[in-house]
């Protein structure tokens, strides 16, 4: 009801991707290409971990979640997207809004904290291979992306309740193709002073802190690495990694480059760049490099499809 009462706006308008009128029809088919290819394998994966036994493994567990995420990460965006793409009203209701940064946030934020979880899991798996089932128990992966979503649930609660009871008493427009806290901030007609400093320290704390995990756990398997001595046994423990590594490094790159900047005119530009690469185009990516780089889900990917044929 606070919500209701502090605000004049009850839908707004999404100015999209800024794109001239002859190349519409050009950037929905290609936006649509990807978003088919993110469900596509992103499903597949989470098919293939489930159906073949020899994949009920961590590592395994923890890619079905990262699935599971890109499907609905995007899909939090991109059918919208599409949508605009092909019509002149680009409204979205106050509340579709509000709900589209929480979820955006939400599932976005959850996958930085999964990634961290996977590289401890690298890092067992090299360092400890003996170990390795005991120490990634069930109990633990469970504790692990539990952890995950909770985090991610919090950390999007914030933005998403601070964010909604800003007072918006127009202009409506939103400068970006879908509902995000700094576009939204512009438009408020009070002090978002508190906002911004909140966007920078919880969501800068929650990516740093991730983010040094992550290398931190990749420190220690450089060390483990070098005590490998064929070349072979170091190409074999480095392949494990190299997936992962990849993913992270365009999703950390994408979402630090967005966040951790002051709000400008030129920078939203930037900032729908950047929201293409990590709701479109990396949710597309991430399947694909993982089976591309991964000899057992090729291999269970191929046993499946014989199967089904």
């Amino acid at each position: 009801m606070n919500m209701v009462n502090s605000t004049s706006v009850t839908d707004f308008v999404l100015a999209g991707l800024g794109i001239h009128e002859d190349l519409r029809v050009i950037v929905f088919l290609i936006i649509l290409l990807f978003y088919i290819v993110a469900l596509v394998a992103n499903l597949s994966i989470m098919l293939i971990s489930i159906f073949d036994i020899t994949l009920h493994t961590p590592m395994y567990f923890f890619l079905y979640n990262l699935a599971f995420l890109d499907i609905f990460y995007s899909s939090v965006v991109v059918p919208k997207m599409l949508t605009d793409l092909m019509s002149q009203k680009k409204m979205i209701p106050f509340y579709g809004c509000m709900l589209q940064v929480h979820f955006f946030h939400f599932l976005g934020s959850t996958e930085v904290v999964l990634f961290s979880a996977m590289s401890y899991d690298r890092y067992v798996a090299i360092a400890h291979p003996l170990r390795y089932s005991t120490i990634m128990s069930y109990k633990v992966c469970i504790g692990l992306s539990l952890s995950s979503w909770v985090i991610g649930f919090s950390h999007a609660s914030v933005h998403s309740i601070m964010t909604a009871k800003l007072p918006y008493c127009g202009p409506n427009v939103v400068k970006h193709f879908f509902c995000d806290v700094k576009p939204l901030l512009d438009l408020a007609c009070t002090d978002v002073s508190l906002n911004y400093k909140l966007l920078v320290r919880v969501t800068g704390t929650l990516a740093t802190t991730t983010l040094m995990l992550t290398v931190l756990s990749y420190v220690f398997i450089s060390k483990f690495l070098t005590k490998i001595k064929t070349l072979q046994g170091r190409m074999r423990a480095l392949s494990t990694c190299s997936a992962h590594f990849t993913v992270v490094t365009l999703q950390y790159g994408t979402a630090i480059f967005t966040y951790m900047r002051p709000s400008t005119e030129g920078s939203l530009d930037q900032d729908r760049a950047a929201a293409i690469m990590f709701s479109v185009i990396t949710p597309a990516l991430n399947p694909i490099i993982y089976t591309l780089r991964n000899k057992d889900m090729k291999k269970a990917f191929k046993k499946l499809l014989k199967s089904s044929l």
